[in-house]
């Protein structure tokens, strides 16, 4: 649907219009969209996030690989449980930076909304 919107308004533009909404720019891949959640006045807490949740993912790892070594239900218990609460956590600190990811989508989808009135606004006498 959005792509058959984005063709419609490209049909209608006149030059000056469609060079204007260039520069606003399609909307941003998804790697793109990662990269600018560590830009920005929070960018530097998603930072801390992402190296928060690369270490613990790291530990439930070695937790993990303890556990099934375990020779023992105790030492399988010992392991198992933190490997469990560490990997676990470090999937809801990566969740974490989704709305961020999500906000500014809607900030760009925004942006775009009111190029378009602006332009509609002065096309109109």
């Amino acid at each position: 649907m959005t792509d058959d919107i984005d063709t419609l308004i490209a049909r209608t533009l006149r030059e000056e219009d469609r060079a204007l909404l260039e520069r606003a720019g399609a909307e941003p891949g998804y790697f793109r969209q990662i990269g600018e959640t560590f830009t920005g006045p929070t960018g530097w807490m998603n930072v801390v996030l992402l190296v928060t949740q690369t270490l613990l993912f790291i530990a439930g790892v070695w937790a993990a690989w303890r556990f099934f070594q375990a020779g023992e239900a105790l030492e399988a218990l010992r392991w198992g449980l933190p490997a469990a609460v560490l990997i676990l956590s470090s999937l809801m600190l990566k969740l974490s930076i989704w709305p961020a990811i999500h906000a500014n989508r809607t900030i760009h989808a925004l942006r775009r909304l009111e190029l378009q009135l602006a332009l509609r606004g002065q096309a109109r006498p």
